[in-house]
């Protein structure tokens, strides 16, 4: 669920980073960016964690 959510925003970045390039028309400001990708980078480490924690579950270590 938080890798999807994490890909979700990083795709929100993507397309408004394109759009600026490309169009002129970026929809978000140099903060806004920011965040964006702040979020997206922290639902990342959040999917990780989870990962191996239940991996160490698993494996009973």
């Amino acid at each position: 669920m938080f890798l999807a959510a994490s890909a979700i925003v990083f795709v929100v970045f993507f397309a408004n980073v394109a759009l600026g390039a490309f169009a002129g028309a970026a929809f978000l400001s140099d903060i806004g960016e920011m965040l964006v990708l702040f979020a997206a980078s922290i639902l990342f480490v959040v999917a990780i964690l989870k990962k191996e924690a239940d991996r160490k579950n698993k494996n009973g270590s």
